[in-house]
């Protein structure tokens, strides 16, 4: 596998476009479009929250009942989310808008939404912006950067990734982008996040790879313990590599899933570190679990402690906070073999052994956690099984960014 500079426009064949549409911000891009030459196989997972925005429910029946997607229409400020028959009928019309002016079906145009939830869009703004997007799409490193730059809301960076793998010959690409910064606990995937590649494979496959890979990369980060009502993550596959098809249990599917889990976790650990308001991306590995699983549920609990995360912000070596987060996950285990270490650029000390404290230098283990990636370490001693979760530290900030959000 490469690692490439790129994003959604770097497989073959596909194109995109950011616009300034005037929706809810002021002279800034807030609507982006992904566009592919040819038709798509589709993949998708969706949130798990049982309030789900308009476009979720849009873009579900076309993942499961279309026969190829070609087109995503994003909108960012509004985020058509507990907006009724109205907010389902936008998407249809965004759809048809998009439809005439790329001419493909209705039925293979996805849609996209982020920001306030309870507002209805904007509707002319979205049809008058499809049309500047249209005649804007570009196969370029640059339109897709500024598709990414228009698909964020309280993001202060876009979010890009992309690889090469090479197949029967061919070079086939994968690129994705996302966005995501508060409201983030994702229990299926991400905010918004869209993979794009030219492999040749099929439909069932290109759903096991993207349903299997989420539940070690998007669903490992959390940022504030809340799981949005738009999140939607969206894999097109145009097969314009012209590869031989890509079969299952296969070195061909392992290369392939390889480099969408680079694509997943590099694009979740983006999300992370730029959490509403933080200074530093938290990451936490539990090793020696007993199960898969529990070694999830172990690093979760942690990575979301409101407790935890104000520690990192105050560079605090409070690993009894670690441990209380722990305790609490539902994961039986025996407290008197946990190992507990920090880790960071400054170095790496460990605070508590067999679950209780050991003398360290404070002032040490504080320059470990000034750094902007911090890494906790829990040795659980009850297995072989390990996992990595990613989050945030809590700050001011986050406070106040969510006390003036509609404002």
């Amino acid at each position: 596998m490469n690692i490439i500079t790129g994003g959604v426009t770097a497989a073959t064949g596909f194109e995109a476009a950011g616009a300034e549409a005037g929706i809810k911000y002021k002279n800034r891009k807030d609507m982006a479009m992904i566009y592919s030459q040819k038709p798509c196989i589709l993949a998708g997972t969706f949130t798990s929250n049982v309030v789900k925005a308009a476009p979720v429910l849009w873009d579900k029946k076309v993942v499961e009942e279309s026969p190829y997607g070609q087109a995503v229409i994003i909108n960012a400020g509004i985020a058509n989310a507990c907006t009724g028959k109205e907010g389902y009928d936008y998407c249809n019309r965004t759809a048809k808008a998009a439809s005439k002016v790329l001419d493909i079906p209705e039925s293979a145009v996805l849609v996209a939404s982020t920001g306030v939830i309870g507002m209805q869009l904007p509707i002319d703004k979205i049809e008058n912006g499809i049309g500047m997007l249209a005649a804007a799409k570009a196969d370029t490193l640059e339109a897709g950067t500024l598709a990414a730059e228009a698909i964020m809301t309280t993001d202060t960076r876009s979010k890009q990734a992309a690889a090469q793998i090479e197949i029967g010959g061919k070079k086939v690409t994968l690129g994705g982008m996302s966005k995501g910064s508060g409201m983030i606990h994702p229990n299926m995937c991400t905010m918004l996040g869209f993979v794009t590649t030219d492999a040749v494979i099929s439909k069932e496959l290109l759903t096991k790879a993207l349903k299997e890979d989420v539940t070690d990369t998007f669903n490992m980060i959390s940022v504030d313990g809340d799981t949005s009502t738009n999140d939607t993550l969206i894999i097109m596959a145009n097969g314009m590599a012209e590869n031989p098809e890509i079969k299952d249990n296969t070195p061909e599917y392992e290369a392939f899933k390889e480099a969408l889990h680079y694509i997943n976790e590099s694009l979740a650990k983006m999300m992370a570190g730029d959490g509403e308001g933080a200074t530093a991306l938290l990451e936490v590995k539990v090793t020696g679990a007993d199960t898969k699983e529990n070694a999830r549920i172990l690093s979760r609990s942690v990575v979301g402690s409101s407790l935890v995360k104000a520690m990192i912000y105050g560079h605090d070596a409070n690993g009894g906070r670690i441990l209380c987060a722990l305790g609490y996950s539902g994961v039986e285990f025996d407290p008197d073999r946990v190992d507990l270490f920090f880790e960071s650029k400054a170095g790496r000390i460990q605070t508590y052994k067999d679950g209780a404290a050991l003398n360290f230098n404070e002032e040490e283990a504080s320059k470990i956690l000034a750094e902007p990636e911090v890494t906790i370490l829990a040795d659980m001693k009850m297995g072989t099984e390990a996992a990595t979760a990613w989050g945030c530290d809590l700050t001011y900030d986050y406070v106040k960014i969510n006390a003036d959000y509609r404002s």
